[in-house]
């Protein structure tokens, strides 16, 4: 295993008309209007290349969020533009989004929240019982197509919306926290489960945490922000196998136990 000792910026050659490629140009965002307004994140620029994943991290407050929101699409930037396949992003059809609940129906069966997304995403209906089959395999939920939202636990009600997010075939993947909730051996199991799929998949991933211990698991490459209005801090290329490798080794090895430090050192100064 090897590590990256340097910070590094991606550069802006990166065509950002790729599928699931996204960029950011000097992005400003701010809440409020006249005298109360409140400058969250910016200016930032981020180019991610297709395939990358990336991951937001710092402390509470620096806006993470706001940038996965203007990903998404959900939200315009105040100042600067963003482009996710070398256009706006469009809410639902830009990007399969887990967040930090599972949301999902709970008088649907785990079967019918599967479905309703493929509806939703443009599915023939008779290609549903293999897709609902392969995206179910995907997170490791096997039988559960009848059990209904309340009759599985947290961790697997999470594992719905991850397959749920990966219904329709969106280049790009966004998680925002999705695992905050969670104990920490049904965090660490799904972490394993979001790094083998999205190597799977090969979709373009951003994921936010407050973590480092989970930046460095999962990320390709992780982007510390400071404290609001949030900018880049350290942009660090990970450098770790993402192959067929054993999670315990992964993280008891000296490469990801110095990344873990050296991203918990930055958080921390960041947001000082």
């Amino acid at each position: 295993m090897s590590s990256s000792d340097t910070t590094t910026t991606v550069p802006d050659t990166e065509h950002p008309a790729r599928a699931g490629a996204v960029r950011l140009d000097r992005v400003t965002h701010r809440y409020g209007r006249g005298g109360e307004t409140v400058t969250a994140v910016g200016p930032v620029d981020l180019t991610v290349p297709a395939g990358e994943f990336l991951v937001l991290v710092g402390a509470s407050g620096c806006g993470k969020s706001t940038l996965l929101r203007l990903i998404a699409g959900f939200e315009q930037p105040t100042h600067g533009s963003v482009q996710v396949s070398g256009a706006a992003p469009r809410p639902g059809g830009t990007a399969g989004v887990v967040f930090q609940t599972p949301r999902l129906f709970p008088w649907r069966t785990v079967r019918g929240n599967i479905d309703l997304a493929l509806r939703y995403a443009g599915v023939e209906r008779a290609q549903w019982p293999l897709r609902r089959a392969e995206l179910l395999a995907r997170v490791g939920l096997e039988g559960t197509e009848r059990r209904r939202v309340w009759e599985i636990s947290g961790g697997q009600q999470q594992r719905v919306a991850i397959a749920r997010a990966l219904a329709a075939e969106n280049p790009l993947f966004l998680l925002d926290e999705p695992f905050a909730a969670l104990d920490a051996l049904t965090r660490e199991r799904l972490q394993e489960d979001v790094r083998r799929v999205t190597a799977q998949t090969g979709r373009t991933s951003v994921f936010v945490t407050h973590s480092a211990d989970e930046a460095v698991f999962l990320g390709t490459r992780i982007v510390v922000l400071t404290k609001s209005p949030g900018t880049v801090a350290l942009d660090l290329p990970i450098d770790l196998p993402r192959g067929d490798v054993d999670a315990e080794e992964l993280r008891e090895s000296k490469e990801f136990n110095e990344l873990r430090v050296r991203v918990a050192h930055a958080v921390k100064s960041a947001a000082a």
